[in-house]
């Protein structure tokens, strides 16, 4: 494991992110991961910080929500992996993410979530602010877009804003 400075290596993450990273949450003793393309890489009360936008219907909000901590873990070669698909297209409802893609799991060094080898460049976070986003402060063609109206409701994003203790890239 090499430690990093986050901002030494903004590109890498914000590149990688835009391409598909994983989202690693756990609580109760259960680890979930979804598949992430947004998020945001900044410096919030002289914290660095990473936003992650979750949808309320996502398995992984429970997890987060309940444990306030999270794990960001970006591909370091730039090459998409077969990882990412599976963890955006199934819920950690029905199946074991880590078993079925065959996940490395690595145990955080600053937080109880789980770093994944497969996906080296990792951000340790702790959540420093949670807000659901408003849907009457959005533009309606992004509305419309990102969040159609499915019989008089909308699955709507909470921001996660969480303080990077940690980053560092596995060996």
């Amino acid at each position: 494991m090499t430690k990093i400075e986050v901002f030494d290596y903004a590109n890498e993450i914000l590149r990688g992110v835009k391409g598909g990273a994983l989202l690693s949450v756990k609580a109760d003793g259960k680890s979930n991961f979804m598949t992430i393309s947004w998020g945001t890489l900044g410096i919030e009360w002289n914290k660095p910080i990473f936003t992650t936008f979750v949808r309320d219907s996502r398995y992984t909000k429970e997890f987060l929500d309940k444990n306030g901590e999270f794990t960001v873990c970006i591909p370091y070669d730039g090459e998409p992996i077969e990882i990412l698909k599976g963890c955006g297209t199934k819920s950690g409802r029905d199946i074991d993410k880590a078993k079925e893609y065959g996940l490395k799991l690595v145990n955080g060094v600053s937080v109880t979530t789980n770093a994944v080898k497969q996906l080296p460049l990792t951000l340790e976070c702790k959540v420093l602010y949670v807000q659901r986003q408003d849907e009457k402060a959005m533009p309606a063609d992004v509305l419309d877009k990102c969040y159609p109206d499915e019989g008089g409701k909308r699955d709507i994003h909470t921001a996660y804003v969480g303080e990077i203790v940690n980053a560092y890239i596995l060996d």
